[in-house]
C-alpha cells in the first residue's frame, strides 16, 4: 500500500540553483598559462597581482569578452555585422557566465564635439526640457543641440512611382550649431608673426616655419623662383597682392628649374603639412613651434558656449522670455547646482523627464562627480573620472544577476573618495550582482569576498594563479600581494632644502580662485587634494608659463593613452628601433630602411603584421600566423643579416634586462639603444620583450614605458600626473626610487599623486580644497609632510595620519 510523502523534509535543490560558479578552465589569453579558477556568483571579487600578470587578460579578454560575444550572437546577422566581432578567447571551458557590463579606464572620445552632458545622455534630455518649456519656444530638441546645423533647402524632386512626377519642396530643420565656431566653442587663429619675420626678404630668410630653411632647399626655392612674390624684397613692402598670393594662393602649377612643382601659399601649406596632423605624434620641435603659431580663443560670436543665439535666446523660469535660465548657463553650472535647479521645477506636463534627469544628475553627485559641469569637454577628464562618468548609467539599474566589470575604479581618488566608491560597488554587489574588480588598493581588496592573485612576477613570469581566498587568507599567503598588503611607508624625517622656487601668482584657470604659490625646485613636490580640487588646472595650468620664465624646460608626463597599434611596439615607441636600425645597417652595408617591418624589410605576404587576417563578415575574423615568415614580420633575405650574432626578429624578441646586456659590450654595443634600454629597465619593464605589440600592454606598463621615454628629454622639472596609476603595492617602491634619482641627479619632480606612501615620500606637500568644483580651488596647507600629519587640518591630513599609523 502506498504511503504519504512526508512534505516536513525540506525538497531536493532545483538544478537551475546549482549554477553559482563562473568556472574558467585551461585560459591561455595573453599570457596566460591555462589558468583555471571558480569565481563566485553574487560576490564581490577582486584580481590583485603585479602590472602585467595578467589580471586584465583573466577578467576583460576572457570572461567579460566572452559574455559579450554569445550576447552579439543572439542578434541576426544583420544586426551583427554592425556590432564588433570579438574571436572567442583562448581557454577550453567557459561556465556560467551572466551579461556582462564593462566598465573600463578607456578615456572617452576627445573629440571637439564631445562633453560629459552628450556623453552621458544629460542634454539630450535637457534639450527635450528646453524644447517643452522654453521661452520663447524655438522648435523641437535638435534646435538646442550644438552638434545639428540649421539647414534650409527648396526644389524640385521627381519621384518615380507608377506615373512619374515631379514636385516643388522646401525642406528646414532648425539646428543649435553656432554658425562660426561649427558648434566647437573655440576659434583657432595663425600668429602670422611666429611664421615669418616682415622686416626681412624670403631669400634673407623670413620664414620661420621649420624646415624652410635658406640652404637652397625645395621648400622655399618654390618661394623664391615661383615669379609670384620677390624674394629680394621685405615682407612688409610687399603690395596687397603680392601678400594675398605669399600667404593665401590656391594651389598653382609652377616650374622651377625646369621641373613641374605646385606652388601654394604659406597659410594653407602649414595648415597641410602640421596642422592636420595628430600633435602627439609631431616631432618635439615642431609641436612646440604648432604651440606658439596656433592660438585657440573663445568663439567671439557664442562666446564659448557652441550654441546659436536662437537656442541661447530661449529661457525656462523667467517671465515672458526675461529672467530665467537658458541652455548654455544650464550646462555650465555645476551638477550638483544643476539638480538643485532642475528639482525646483514643478511641470507636472514633463513630470517624469524631470525625475530621469533629476536621478541622473544625483547619480554624479552621489559618485563624487557633482564638481564637473555638463559643458566639460570628454576628452579633459582624467581616467578615474571617465570611469565613473560611465558608471552613472548602471547605478540605478534595476537589473540584477549581471556582471559587473571595473578597471581600478579607485583611480584618481582621493583616499576620502575610496571609501564612497566602497560603498557603491557593495551596493551594486547586494542587489544580487556578480562584481569583478581589477584593482591595487589596500583599501578596496579588503572589501572582497573572494580574491584571485596573479602572478608571482609580470609578463612571461606572470599568468598564473599564485592565491585563491579571503582576505585573512591573502595576508597569511605568502604572495608578493600577501607580503606587501600591509606596508606603510613612513614619513620622511629628513628633507631636501630647495634651490629656489617658481612662484605662481594670481592663478584662476578653472575653479582655482586667484592663488597664489611658490612651487620649490631642486626637492620632491606633490600636489594633492581631493579630485576636482584644481591640482591638475594649478600644475599644468599655471607651470608651463612660468618654467619658460626661469629657464627651466618643464617635461610634463599626463595620463594620456598611450595610442598602440598591433604595429607598435617598445622599441618603435621610444625611439630604440632607430639606432639599433641603423647599426644593423653599418655591421652589413645595407640600408637601414631593411630592417623595418613597416618599411622595404617587410614579409611581403603579411605585409609585416606577422599574422594573415581572414574577414568573415559578421563572424569573428580569424588571424593566422603568416606561412611566408612564420611571423618573424620580416623577409628572409633580411634575416640573413646579423649583428652580434643575431638577427632582428631575434633582438625584437628579446627582453629589455636581456637587450640591455646584449647592447651593452661586445660587437653589438649600442650607446645609444643601451640609455633607452637602462630607462626601460629603470621603471621596473625589465621583463618585457622589445616587439610586443602596444595594444597588448596593461594600463600600468602603457604608463611607465611614458614616463621612460619623457625621461630621456632634458628638462630641469619634471611634472608627473598620478604615476602610481596601475601600479602594484610592490612596484611603488621601485618608483619612490627612481623619483629620488630623479631629484639627486638636480632635477625639479612635481608630482599629482593621491597615494599616501607618494605624499609620506615628499619634500614638500602643497594640499588644494577644502572640496572640489567651487568648494575648492584654495591652497588648504603648504609644507613638509610630518606638518601635515601634525596638524591635521585637511582631509589629506587626516588619511595620511592614518595611513602612517600617526
Amino acid at each position: 500500500m502506498a504511503t504519504r510523502t512526508d512534505h516536513t523534509r525540506s525538497p531536493a535543490p532545483h538544478d537551475a540553483d546549482s549554477h553559482d560558479l563562473i568556472r574558467v578552465h585551461g585560459a591561455r589569453e595573453n599570457n596566460l598559462k591555462d589558468v583555471s579558477v571558480e569565481i563566485p556568483k553574487r560576490r564581490l571579487t577582486v584580481f590583485t597581482g603585479v602590472s602585467g600578470s595578467g589580471k586584465s587578460s583573466l577578467v576583460f579578454s576572457t570572461i567579460a569578452a566572452e559574455s559579450q560575444r554569445l550576447i552579439n550572437e543572439t542578434h541576426s546577422a544583420f544586426v551583427q555585422g554592425f556590432l564588433a566581432t570579438p574571436a572567442r578567447p583562448e581557454v577550453d571551458v567557459l561556465e556560467g557566465l551572466t551579461t556582462a557590463i564593462i566598465v573600463d579606464q578607456q578615456r572617452m572620445g576627445a573629440d571637439a564635439r564631445s562633453t560629459v552632458g552628450t556623453a552621458t545622455d544629460a542634454n539630450a534630455m535637457l534639450r527635450i526640457l528646453f524644447s517643452r518649456l522654453g521661452q520663447p519656444h524655438i522648435g523641437p530638441p535638435p534646435a538646442f543641440s550644438f552638434n545639428v546645423p540649421s539647414v534650409r533647402a527648396s526644389g524640385a524632386i521627381t519621384v518615380e512611382r507608377g506615373a512619374r512626377k515631379t514636385v516643388k519642396q522646401t525642406y528646414t530643420r532648425t539646428g543649435g550649431m553656432c554658425p562660426r565656431c561649427e558648434g566647437r566653442g573655440t576659434v583657432s587663429d595663425i600668429d602670422l608673426a611666429q611664421l615669418f619675420d616682415d622686416s626681412k626678404s624670403i631669400a634673407e630668410g623670413a620664414i620661420t616655419v621649420p624646415g624652410y630653411t635658406k640652404d637652397g632647399h625645395w621648400t622655399l626655392r618654390i618661394f623664391t623662383e615661383s615669379g609670384f612674390v620677390d624674394p629680394d624684397k621685405p615682407i612688409r613692402d610687399f603690395t596687397e597682392t603680392e601678400l594675398h598670393d605669399f600667404l593665401y594662393r590656391e594651389p598653382t602649377k609652377v616650374k622651377v628649374s625646369g621641373i613641374n612643382l605646385t606652388y601654394e601659399g604659406l597659410i594653407p601649406k602649414v595648415q597641410k603639412s602640421f596642422l592636420s596632423k595628430d600633435r602627439e605624434a609631431l616631432q618635439p620641435h615642431i609641436r612646440a613651434f604648432v604651440d606658439r603659431a596656433v592660438t585657440f580663443t573663445a568663439c567671439p560670436e557664442c562666446d564659448g558656449t557652441r550654441l546659436s543665439e536662437p537656442a541661447r535666446s530661449s529661457r525656462i523660469g523667467g517671465s515672458g522670455g526675461s529672467g530665467g535660465i537658458n541652455i548654455a548657463e544650464a550646462c555650465a553650472m555645476q551638477i550638483n547646482d544643476l539638480a538643485e535647479w532642475v528639482r525646483g521645477l514643478a511641470e507636472p506636463s514633463v513630470a517624469p523627464l524631470l525625475t530621469t534627469l533629476g536621478h541622473t544628475l544625483d547619480s554624479f553627485v552621489e559618485i563624487g562627480l557633482g564638481y564637473l559641469s555638463l559643458d566639460r569637454p570628454a576628452g579633459t577628464l582624467s581616467g578615474g573620472e571617465a570611469q565613473r562618468v560611465k558608471m552613472i548609467r548602471h547605478l540605478g539599474s534595476s537589473l540584477t544577476d549581471v556582471t559587473y566589470v571595473f578597471d581600478e575604479p579607485t583611480i584618481g581618488l582621493h583616499p576620502h573618495d575610496i571609501e564612497r566608491m566602497n560603498g557603491l560597488l557593495l551596493r551594486l554587489r547586494d542587489k544580487g550582482n556578480t562584481v569583478l574588480v581589477v584593482e591595487h588598493k589596500p583599501g578596496t581588496i579588503a572589501i572582497a569576498d573572494h580574491i584571485v592573485d596573479l602572478g608571482p612576477g609580470a609578463g612571461t613570469a606572470g599568468g598564473t594563479v599564485c592565491f585563491e581566498g579571503t582576505v585573512e587568507g591573502l595576508r597569511a599567503g605568502g604572495t608578493l600581494t600577501g607580503r606587501h598588503f600591509d606596508d606603510r611607508a613612513a614619513v620622511k624625517e629628513k628633507v631636501r632644502t630647495p634651490t629656489g622656487a617658481l612662484e605662481i601668482r594670481g592663478a584662476t584657470a578653472h575653479n582655482l580662485r586667484d592663488v597664489d604659490v611658490d612651487i620649490p625646485l631642486g626637492v620632491l613636490t606633490v600636489v594633492t587634494g581631493v579630485a576636482g580640487s584644481g591640482k591638475s588646472s594649478l600644475v599644468h595650468g599655471s607651470l608651463p608659463q612660468l618654467s619658460g620664465a626661469a629657464g627651466e624646460d618643464v617635461v610634463s608626463i599626463d595620463q594620456g593613452a598611450i595610442r598602440g597599434s598591433r604595429r607598435s611596439n617598445p622599441a618603435t615607441y621610444t625611439g630604440l628601433l632607430e639606432p639599433i636600425r641603423k647599426a644593423f645597417a653599418k655591421a652589413n652595408g645595407v640600408k637601414p630602411a631593411l630592417f623595418s617591418a613597416n618599411s622595404e624589410g617587410a614579409c611581403p605576404n603579411c605585409n609585416g603584421a606577422g599574422v594573415t587576417f581572414t574577414d568573415l563578415a559578421m563572424m569573428a575574423g580569424v588571424a593566422s600566423t603568416c606561412e611566408e615568415c612564420d611571423g618573424k614580420r620580416y623577409e628572409a633575405s633580411v634575416l640573413e643579416y646579423r649583428l652580434g650574432g643575431r638577427d632582428i626578429s631575434e633582438v625584437l624578441a628579446m627582453s629589455v634586462a636581456e637587450a640591455e646586456e646584449f647592447f651593452g659590450a661586445g660587437e653589438a654595443r649600442i650607446p645609444a639603444a643601451h640609455r633607452i634600454l637602462d630607462r626601460l629597465a629603470d621603471v621596473g619593464l625589465g621583463y618585457l620583450t622589445l616587439g610586443q605589440p602596444l595594444n597588448t600592454l596593461s594600463g600600468g606598463e602603457r604608463q611607465r614605458l611614458k614616463l621612460a621615454t619623457h625621461m630621456g628629454e632634458k628638462g630641469g622639472v619634471y611634472v608627473l600626473d598620478e604615476p602610481t596609476t596601475g601600479l602594484h603595492l610592490a612596484d611603488v617602491e621601485q618608483l619612490l626610487g627612481l623619483l629620488d634619482r630623479l631629484v639627486d641627479s638636480g632635477k625639479s619632480v612635481i608630482v599629482v599623486e593621491h597615494h599616501q606612501a607618494v605624499m609620506a615620500h615628499a619634500d614638500w606637500i602643497i594640499d588644494l580644497g577644502p572640496g572640489a568644483g567651487h568648494d575648492g580651488g584654495r591652497i588648504v596647507f603648504e609644507g613638509t609632510p610630518a606638518d601635515l600629519v601634525a596638524a591635521r587640518s585637511t582631509l589629506t591630513g587626516e588619511h595620511l595620519a592614518a595611513y602612517v599609523g600617526a
